[in-house]
């Protein structure tokens, strides 16, 4: 039987950093910002939260899907301003179907130039959607994006400072006949047109897996990572330049790669690539202990051997790393470090922190091991890089953090930096979709704070669906988090 964690609030003990490669940072480009524009609708200054809860039953049907927004505020995410959208709303496109999945996919920007930051809703059928912000936070009235689904992504990619949204596409181009990607750039009218479009094709049998947006090359202009596969197959990811021309249709091979952010973990001025690191196949992924990669930025993009690999066995970062497995007839998955990665500064030290999520981890509670109940780490940055040094970790497990380790809670499955109180730190949202409620699997969120020290167990706040006033049944709420 593999070994259980016992989280402490206290950081991990002090180690040296992993060795980096030997490729040379070019000279720093101008100071910009470590991560992503604030997601903030009413533009209070205060970021707000967006659970999915697209597995949710909805007016009696099955998967049919909504998603809970969450204000932010002084005191935090406050729980009494909120609101939940789903088809039936008035003026949201569709009807609410079973097995719609509203909220299967979710991203924010200012699409229309005003100010306000603006929420973009996937869907499995109906329709991708956006919802208008103002000073009142998200508004009733929505339109559909004709032509966006699948995966979602924003940037800036060709520098005019409109944000840009781009979508998976199937026959996008006509140089491919199979999978790619639409850029829809910005400013968007309140119908939902874009300025312009431009299609992109990734070639033969290259499936899409995540979009990750941001400046890897110090330009000032946002780049895009794409992953891909086939089957159980991982192909290695691209970078895809942005230019002042917008996104380029040639692209840098790279190591493949699951998900992850882009932030400037060693203060450089250049964006980081902090992703989950998944060799060459996507079998293993759900029995894998995991292991975080970095790919650190360059004027040319993402370096090829100036990179670091974390894992829960590196020095510093708590925990052990384990693969799943059966314990007797009963199948128990992997850690998954870096199921979920974030990035953000939560100790307001000018470095980009990394949060990530390790949803596999068995956890000790009331002396017995409790399988796949779930973990989170905080990776900090700093100028030497991103390391284990001065790591935290923290389950249901541990003292002052609300709720208990349960079987399958994979608490961890989203992690989310933002800074909900306007305090200059990044707070840590945290959720478990498998988190019981009045139902069995209605979901729950917990929304650490950002502290000098990292993150801090003081004031944490947690709800679930019926906390919002949404439904819970089947909820599934915080598979996915509005980024």
């Amino acid at each position: 039987m593999r070994r259980s964690l016992v989280v402490a609030i206290a950081a991990a003990a002090i180690a040296a950093p992993l060795a980096i490669g030997t490729g040379t940072a070019s000279a720093a480009p101008k100071a910009k910002a470590a991560t992503a524009p604030v997601v903030d609708f009413n533009k209070d200054g205060y970021a707000d939260l967006v659970l999915g809860a697209a597995n949710a039953t909805v007016g009696g049907k099955q998967e049919a899907g909504y998603v809970a927004v969450v204000y932010g505020s002084k005191s935090g995410a406050g729980q009494a301003h909120r609101k939940v959208v789903d088809r039936a709303g008035a003026g949201v496109p569709g009807d609410v179907t079973e097995y719609g999945r509203f909220g299967k996919e979710l991203t924010a920007a200012d699409l229309d130039g005003d100010g306000y930051t603006d929420l973009v809703v996937g869907a499995a059928s109906g329709g991708t959607v956006v919802l208008w912000g103002s000073a009142a936070g998200l508004t009733d009235a929505a339109a559909e994006l004709p032509g966006a689904g699948g995966s979602l992504a924003v940037g800036d990619f060709d520098g005019d400072g409109h944000r840009d949204l781009v979508t998976q596409e199937y026959k996008a181009a006509p140089e491919s006949d199979d999978t790619g990607m639409t850029v829809s750039y910005g400013p968007f009218t309140r119908g939902g047109e874009a300025a312009r479009k431009d299609a992109i094709g990734f070639g033969s049998f290259r499936e899409l897996g995540e979009f990750v947006a941001g400046d890897l090359d110090g330009d000032g202009v946002d780049d895009l990572v794409t992953s891909h596969g086939f089957e159980d197959r991982a192909y290695g990811s691209r970078f895809w330049k942005g230019a002042k021309s917008g996104l380029g249709h040639t692209y840098k091979g790279l190591k493949a790669s699951v998900g992850g952010a882009v932030a400037d973990v060693d203060g450089d001025g250049y964006g980081d690539f902090v992703t989950r690191d998944n060799g060459s196949s996507n079998e293993d992924l759900d029995s894998d202990a995991g292991t975080v990669r970095v790919d650190y930025g360059s004027k040319d993009g993402p370096a090829a051997t100036r990179t670091t690999k974390i894992t829960q066995d590196s020095p510093g970062v708590p925990g052990v790393g384990e693969r799943g497995g059966y314990v007797g007839d009963v199948y128990y998955s992997g850690d998954q470090f870096g199921a979920s990665i974030s990035a953000g500064d939560a100790d307001g030290d000018g470095y980009a922190d990394i949060a990530v999520g390790v949803p596999g981890e068995d956890v000790t509670a009331a002396r017995k091991n409790v399988l796949d109940s779930g973990n989170i780490v905080l990776l900090k940055g700093a100028k030497s890089g991103l390391s284990g040094k001065g790591a935290q970790a923290f389950t249901q497990t541990t003292p002052g953090v609300p709720g208990a380790s349960e079987k399958s809670d994979k608490f961890g499955a989203e992690v989310l930096l933002s800074d909900v109180n306007g305090d200059k730190k990044a707070d840590l949202t945290v959720t478990a979709p498998w988190e019981d409620g009045t139902y069995r699997d209605s979901g729950a969120a917990w929304v650490f704070k950002g502290a000098a020290t990292g993150l801090t167990t003081a004031g944490i706040s947690s709800f679930g669906p019926a906390a919002l006033g949404a439904p819970e049944k089947d909820a599934r709420l915080g598979e996915r988090l509005a980024r």
